[in-house]
């Protein structure tokens, strides 16, 4: 089972794909969001995603911001264009903080949206790791 995870943002959205046995999470690339229709599209048809993870920015406090709302907008406005994909909000509370911090490079903004990405899909698959041995 492989899965899609995904940083959205309001000007960069970045990807992050899983290994088959859905164990390892690694950065995929980061688009701009007007290119997100055609990313998922051509993605979609070129690997087995079964469900595409979305980042969920919540507050320390665990409430909504105006940032969570719109995240949830588009990850509803996603999940219209594509329904035969399972569609998951999951906390995604400092990873981009963890992913500015990895790699100081010239296209670091642009590049940490898919290392975020990576921490959001790792933190879920983990989960589903601990989750199967109880």
């Amino acid at each position: 089972m492989k899965f899609l995870a995904l940083d959205l943002g309001d000007r960069w959205i970045g990807s992050a794909t899983s290994d088959v046995l859905g164990i390892a999470a690694k950065p995929h690339i980061t688009i701009e969001k007007k290119n997100i229709i055609q990313f998922l599209k051509k993605t979609f048809s070129s690997e087995s995603i079964s469900k595409v993870i979305v980042g969920y920015p919540k507050t320390l406090r665990g409430t909504e911001s105006e940032q969570t709302k719109k995240v949830i907008n588009e990850k509803n406005r996603l999940e219209a264009s594509f329904p035969e994909k399972e569609w998951v909000l999951w906390d995604e509370k400092f990873s981009s903080q963890y992913a500015s911090k990895l790699k100081k490079t010239k296209d670091v903004n642009q590049r940490s949206h898919s290392v975020a990405a990576a921490f959001i899909l790792q933190s879920y698959l983990d989960h589903l790791q601990f989750k199967s041995t109880l």
